[in-house]
């Protein structure tokens, strides 16, 4: 959605919450209580009531916003400068561009929605044939190595484990010129880590991709049991410079979003690293939905 039909649609706290219990009335509304899900609309408290037991819940409850105080405008202004951006943006800008005095609530509202994110992407599993490599991003040093001397390479307290998968279609021989790709990427998925173990690295590959598919990968002892998770496995021995043209989505992914934080924050918390990883493949996964990401 472009600005100038956002600021019309969208224009006052009455139209975005409307917009909103429209949306929630066409999801249904459970009660946390009970289970049920037979309501009453209290116009003049702004809840939902449960014809069962009497259960009263906000406009907000159970929702992305629960608990959140900012306007619900806020809120449509935040989904819609991330849905509509193609890169992203920090908490401070997101403060500056909506004119709130504290910092706080809006770094927790982007948090949010960026968690929600991710949630939406793990409902739809990768298939056919998936690029699968470890990638190792830069974030601050938490607390408790700040004290020890800095490690060097892939060991270093800078350095955070994130297990990439990319869906990589092999493009037929006819179709492919000099300046396209042997392969045309469709979805990915980027997970941090904590160790390069091969029991955490099927547990990715059970919960996100599909057991008919095929996995490319290189011949790391972590991947030994992809055969078993997959309908078929294959490893290879890539020379260091070859990485790029076997995995090549893979590694364009990965330099994407280096750069993209490179542009937006000066360095990000460990914590936090998986929210981000959210924003940039949520964007990917819909890079031709036009102006759909804001519904």
């Amino acid at each position: 959605m472009n600005p100038l039909n956002f600021s019309v649609l969208y224009s006052d706290e009455s139209s975005c919450k409307a917009k909103w219990k429209e949306y929630r009335d066409k999801q249904g509304v459970l009660c946390p209580h009970c289970g049920s899900d037979e309501h009453y609309w209290k116009k003049d408290k702004e809840s939902y009531e449960c014809k069962v037991c009497g259960y009263r819940q906000s406009l907000r409850s159970n929702t992305v916003m629960h608990g959140s105080q900012l306007p619900f405008r806020y809120w449509f202004v935040a989904i819609h400068l991330l849905s509509s951006t193609k890169k992203s943006f920090s908490a401070k800008e997101l403060q500056r561009q909506l004119g709130h005095s504290t910092y706080n609530p809006i770094w927790a509202m982007l948090h949010k929605l960026r968690q929600v994110m991710g949630m939406r992407d793990t409902c739809y599993p990768l298939s056919e044939v998936i690029e699968l490599e470890e990638g190792f991003f830069s974030t601050e040093i938490q607390d408790n190595d700040k004290d020890k001397p800095l490690k060097r390479g892939r060991g270093s307290q800078k350095k955070i484990k994130v297990l990439v998968m990319a869906e990589s279609i092999p493009v037929e021989d006819g179709s492919v010129s000099k300046k396209s790709k042997p392969r045309k990427v469709g979805h990915i998925k980027m997970f941090v880590i904590n160790d390069l173990k091969s029991k955490t690295a099927d547990g990715k590959v059970i919960a996100s991709i599909d057991k008919q598919s095929i996995i490319d990968s290189d011949n790391s002892i972590s991947y030994t049991n992809f055969k078993t998770l997959v309908k078929e496995h294959s490893p290879q021995v890539i020379p260091k410079k070859e990485v790029g043209k076997v995995l090549t989505w893979i590694h364009i992914a990965i330099s994407n979003v280096k750069r993209m934080f490179l542009d937006i924050f000066h360095d990000i918390k460990p914590e936090y690293l998986q929210n981000c990883l959210n924003d940039f493949c949520y964007k990917f996964n819909r890079r031709y939905f036009g102006e759909q990401p804001f519904n």
